[in-house]
């Protein structure tokens, strides 16, 4: 039955229609009026809640659900508004059912739409009968990534973690990425839901994953391992030890750098592992495919003073091993660097023509000479061409 009942009072129009906005659609008679209902209409009437239950009974509702608790003398509109449910399925159930517990993802949601603390939110449904699923202390303050932060596998068909489940390293450094906050923030949060993490959050965790100290730094994260440079800094920064850090990032849901951490490194070790050789980040990512560039390493011998060789046997001891194919030269020439430079291909590529033509265009050298130094650096040359020994501003003139 959709039509309302046959009355000219405005609270009994308000009262019986399914949205209480006085409109179509009406509740239908022999079918349970919702806890939420009556809380939410006596307050919107000003009237107790056993006032709204007698009306109701007399207008032909008589199967009202049941708390299994006193009714509350008043509801204040802003604790009304608590019993309705919020989110993308909010359109599925209207209220929150009062014969279950209630979730912990509808605590945060209604904490979110009310801008309320989850604690107070808490309290207050509690106050008005509801049973919450879960018995721990809730956050104080609002936060409104907190739906979110429940969610697992944002991005697909993931599920919402509830009171006391258990929550992965994993998940912390996922929700942590998507929500672009700090991992430690994010597990700090999810343990005063009374989640249960494989790990106690500590502060020091926050400089562990942070990497680098300039503004709007980026985090370590689940896909992102920590580079050896990484370690050794915070290492150095915190006065702990640098096997320390690598087991505690690891507890965090971190990779490792792959190789042993040195626990005495010198400090050519925080050159060479710097991309711009300045002993800072950002750090030489370790790259087990192709290994290090050619010219990081004729570089941070020069910076060093150490041979291409030393640096070379140090980046391996560090977890950079050179590619089998390269071929190091005994010292290191700003000729070869700014002609590497000049070359997009690593030594799992060929080098074509094309390649050497811009090579020789862009370093001033003829196309013979670089193909006779790329080849003495290691790098393959298939085609058979005959290049002209000739520099590109003299053919040109």
């Amino acid at each position: 039955m959709t039509d309302a009942p046959t009355t000219q009072d405005p609270e009994e129009t308000l009262l019986t229609s399914r949205d209480l906005d006085g409109k179509r659609p009406v509740l239908e008679p022999g079918k349970q009026v919702p806890y939420g209902h009556v809380l939410y209409a006596a307050a919107l009437l000003g009237r107790s809640p056993a006032e709204v239950v007698a009306r109701l009974t007399a207008l032909g509702y008589p199967d009202i659900q049941d708390a299994g608790c006193p009714l509350p003398e008043t509801v204040t509109p802003d604790d009304a508004a608590l019993t309705r449910r919020e989110g993308n399925d909010s359109f599925l159930q209207r209220w929150i059912d009062v014969a279950a517990p209630v979730s912990l993802r509808q605590v945060l949601e209604t904490a979110e739409h009310s801008g309320r603390a989850p604690a107070d939110v808490g309290r207050r449904l509690t106050a008005l009968g509801y049973r919450l699923g879960g018995s721990g202390p809730l956050p104080e303050t609002p936060d409104p990534r907190d739906v979110m932060l429940i969610r697992t596998n944002a991005r697909g068909d993931g599920r919402w973690l509830d009171w006391n489940d258990e929550v992965s390293a994993g998940h912390v450094l996922e929700a942590a990425a998507a929500l672009s906050c700090s991992p430690h923030a994010a597990a700090a949060r999810l343990a005063s839901f009374g989640l249960r993490l494989p790990y106690t959050p500590e502060p020091d965790d926050e400089r562990l994953l942070r990497v680098g100290d300039a503004p709007g730094a980026c985090r370590l994260g689940r896909y992102r391992p920590p580079s050896m440079g990484h370690v050794l800094t915070v290492a150095r920064e915190t006065g702990r030890s640098a096997r320390d850090i690598v087991d505690r990032l690891e507890v965090l849901g971190l990779g490792t750098p792959g190789v042993p951490v040195p626990e005495s490194p010198d400090q050519d070790d925080f050159v060479i592992l710097s991309e711009n050789l300045d002993g800072r980040g950002p750090w030489l990512r370790r790259n087990t495919v192709v290994g290090p560039r050619m010219e990081h390493i004729l570089r941070a011998s020069l910076a060093t003073g150490r041979s291409p060789a030393e640096i070379t046997a140090r980046l391996t001891e560090l977890g950079h091993r050179l590619h089998g194919n390269a071929k190091l030269p005994e010292t290191a020439d700003e000729a070869d660097i700014r002609l590497l430079d000049t070359l997009d291909r690593s030594y799992l590529d060929d080098v074509h023509l094309e390649h050497v033509l811009r090579s020789a265009s862009l370093t001033g050298r003829s196309p013979a000479d670089v193909a006779a130094r790329l080849t003495e650096l290691g790098f393959e040359l298939p085609d058979e061409v005959e290049y002209p020994d000739v520099r590109g501003a003299l053919a040109a003139s």
